[in-house]
């Protein structure tokens, strides 16, 4: 634990106040934000995208489950690899438990990832996850939604990634996409956030920022393991 100033009472009563005026205007500045990104405008689902899940081939409009809204997860998890990202499994970890409260605001909430379904569903089992997760290793869902990139795009090192055109840096990245159905009974993609944009929704992490050390990180994340790897 590093060393740290010591106050009485009343200096720390006078130093979380002046914390507590710049936390309010962070909540102001956040909520004016969200406000902003329902305000974007909305681009039609072009595809007819089908997955592999637990009930069977299902459409990206059946996904929605009589909502009006979808919120996406795109868990990285290549279809060659043996495992799902040791991350991505942290996130995954704040996921069980708020379908049901997602769905009283008309959203519905699933994972996809390009590995095929009996792979998903052995690491799910094996994880204790009650989310839905689907397939999308027969379809085009992640690369043309920003988190998945093809051979070429990775010889290359050039690829659209986070709205720029960057290397990326494995196959398969973290992010969130959302899509809502019309009156006119159309999808619409409606937002998609990648790297530290999903960070808002680990809630442990949120946790962690709380107390003294914070994330006391060197390298981001290496400390993560999935949760029964760890040796305690």
């Amino acid at each position: 634990m590093p060393q740290h100033k010591i106050a009485s009472h009343e200096e720390w009563i006078a130093a979380r106040k002046d914390l507590l005026a710049k936390e309010k205007q962070f909540t102001r500045l956040r909520d004016d934000l969200s406000r902003q990104r329902r305000e974007l405008p909305w681009e039609k689902v072009e595809k007819d995208y089908v997955f592999d899940g637990p009930n069977g081939k299902e459409s990206l409009s059946q996904l929605f489950a009589g909502k009006s809204q979808l919120i996406v997860y795109h868990f990285m998890f290549a279809p060659d690899w043996e495992a799902g990202c040791k991350s991505c499994s942290f996130w995954a970890d704040n996921f069980n438990g708020i379908g049901v409260h997602l769905k009283h605001r008309d959203i519905s909430f699933v994972a996809i990832s390009r590995a095929p379904l009996a792979k998903l569903e052995a690491y799910r089992k094996r994880l204790g996850w009650n989310f839905k997760w689907l397939s999308s290793a027969a379809n085009s869902f992640n690369f043309d939604y920003g988190a998945s990139f093809t051979p070429e795009e990775l010889a290359s090192g050039k690829a659209f990634f986070n709205y720029k055109i960057q290397k990326p840096p494995v196959s398969d990245m973290v992010g969130i996409s959302v899509f809502v159905k019309g009156d006119d009974g159309l999808i619409y993609h409606t937002y998609s956030t990648y790297q530290r944009g999903v960070d808002m929704m680990n809630g442990a992490y949120h946790y962690i920022d709380l107390t003294p050390k914070g994330r006391d990180e060197t390298d981001t994340q290496s400390w993560v393991r999935r949760h029964d790897e760890y040796a305690d």
